[in-house]
């Protein structure tokens, strides 16, 4: 049966603590597996703009001693072919496939018709790979992973959504402080709408942008409704004196985050965008059988 990464559920914790410790190991001795995808091919189709995804993909392909190649979905049959036709096609010239998209339904339907890895690399619900890396510089960053706090303040999107499920996974602790109505599809440990109470003695404090793509016409609305929802020092100050601030970026300074902590030292946002690469990279290798 092909291995997809369509979310988290459908693996263990033992599987993601697997794929970390691999993604450390990559991370501090990258010579050493420098020809393991040698004349593999990733492809990467994109629906959605991007900036660390594709870097991250890419670079680590070329790290891994394959390559990675672009579709972007707007200027390939991707847009307006059959998609089942589509994907067919696409597999016979690639090893492993990664997508990001808009709808997680479009996700399922190219994995029925696929006999290749299928890496979800955003959809609406979930962003696996996100997660993996964040829990990645966490355990860097603490030593572990089990019995931690992590806060979660903000929109209850997809990187929410695939925070709760990776947490739980590993042992983590995970309080999720939203307005109403903008709760995230799975159920953390703690849910409130108050930030002070997620936020109270988290070893982890993390949060994403109020507007994500796709939502442009409603961002007046949401800087409004979210405004309560900002971290800064204030709100930090509740949280452990060595804790986290983790984001995945792009930031939108002095909206969901202030300058003075996003650039603070408890910051940790450009390590989880170089570790997506890493992570990433062992993803592949987990999917591949090669680890």
């Amino acid at each position: 049966m092909v291995k997809h990464l369509l979310t988290l559920k459908d693996y263990s914790g033992d599987w993601i603590n697997n794929v970390i410790a691999k993604a450390i190991e990559l991370k501090s001795n990258s010579a050493k597996y420098g020809d393991i995808l040698k004349n593999k091919t990733l492809i990467m189709l994109f629906e959605k703009a991007s900036t660390r995804t594709r870097c991250s993909f890419e670079a680590g392909m070329t790290q891994l001693g394959g390559h990675a190649i672009f579709l972007d979905w707007e200027t390939t049959q991707l847009k307006k072919a059959s998609l089942k036709d589509e994907i067919r096609c696409i597999e016979k010239y690639s090893d492993v496939i990664m997508a990001r998209v808009f709808k997680h339904e479009t996700l399922m339907e190219m994995a029925k018709y696929m006999e290749k890895p299928l890496i979800n690399a955003l959809s609406d619900l979930y962003h696996p790979c996100q997660t993996v890396s964040d829990l990645m510089t966490i355990k860097e960053k603490k030593g572990k992973l089990n019995g931690l706090k992590l806060a979660y303040v903000g929109d209850g999107n997809n990187v929410c959504n695939s925070l709760i499920v990776g947490c739980k996974k590993v042992g983590m602790k995970i309080a999720v402080a939203t307005p109403k109505g903008y709760e995230p599809k799975e159920k953390p440990d703690l849910l409130t709408q108050d930030p002070k109470e997620a936020v109270k003695d988290a070893d982890i404090v993390y949060t994403d942008t109020w507007v994500s793509m796709g939502q442009e016409d409603e961002a007046e609305k949401r800087k409004k409704i979210f405004y309560p929802y900002q971290i800064n020092k204030e709100l930090m100050k509740l949280a452990k004196k060595d804790a986290l601030f983790m984001h995945c970026l792009p930031a939108y300074r002095g909206c969901e985050v202030t300058d003075d902590v996003i650039d603070s030292k408890q910051s940790v946002v450009f390590e989880q965008a170089e570790n997506r690469m890493h992570a990433q990279k062992a993803v592949i290798l987990k999917l591949l059988g090669k680890i």
